[in-house]
């Protein structure tokens, strides 16, 4: 009897896989181009609330965000918390800087902080797959985390490492002014809405993160362990594509 050897590339592989042939089945891969920003909402701290959904914010006042090269400078080498003290890189985020979506993770991995790289470890390259799979490249999204550093052994971010952290991904958000933010996973979302609600409630619909609709979903890593949950996030990339061709 021949023993099955465990390969996590083959298996991350097989998993990109399935979840492009549900997309290709779907009809959703190559119809949307992202970029166009015919529709960009207001700056994040210049918006009225509007129901979860709705393509056009209302403007109430005038208001001109830093941009990321200063918001990062602000940053700095930070030791704001102690992750500073095991951390080997800061993870500020990257991508198009007038992105129409943003994806938000819960903290980097041990390949993030070694390369100083959001989403860049097997959880990366499959979101780098589901990206690919909505017409866009990680070129065209930006992606960040709620912490900018790795908190040992991939725990939970801890209270007072959100309250040191949160401020500058406020910042980044109110600088980037998406259309749509994607939660990835329990934690993001949780954080972000202020709510301690299940992901298998919160993921499927819009709600409103200041003015701006914020789709939860299923981290990619829970992917790579439950890969039946792909239809899932296949069904939210939907609703976040078909909100996004509304508003071009």
């Amino acid at each position: 009897m021949v023993q099955k050897v465990n390969d996590p590339q083959r298996e991350l592989r097989e998993l990109a896989g399935a979840l492009k042939q549900i997309l290709v089945k779907e009809g959703g891969s190559g119809f949307f181009v992202g970029g166009n920003r015919s529709c960009s909402p207001q700056p994040v701290s210049t918006i009225v609330p509007h129901r979860p959904g709705e393509c056009e914010p209302r403007e109430s006042s005038a208001y001109t965000a830093p941009s990321l090269a200063v918001i990062q400078d602000e940053l700095g080498d930070c030791t704001r918390c102690g992750l500073s003290q095991g951390r080997n890189n800061i993870v500020f985020g990257e991508g198009n800087p007038h992105a129409d979506l943003v994806f938000v993770g819960e903290a980097p991995g041990e390949q993030e902080d070694r390369q100083g790289k959001p989403f860049v470890g097997r959880a990366g390259q499959l979101l780098t797959k589901i990206i690919e799979a909505m017409g866009l490249n990680r070129q065209d999204v930006y992606i960040c985390n709620i912490l900018k550093c790795r908190p040992p052994g991939n725990r939970n971010p801890r209270p007072e490492e959100i309250v040191a952290c949160e401020p500058f991904l406020i910042k980044q958000l109110e600088a980037l002014q998406p259309k749509v933010i994607c939660a990835l996973g329990g934690f993001a979302a949780k954080t972000l809405l202020k709510r301690d609600t299940p992901i298998t409630v919160l993921r499927g619909k819009f709600h409103s993160y200041r003015g701006i609709n914020l789709m939860p979903t299923y981290h990619p890593a829970y992917l790579l362990r439950n890969p039946s949950a792909k239809k899932q996030v296949w069904d939210d990339v939907q609703v976040i594509m078909k909100y996004l061709r509304e508003c071009d």
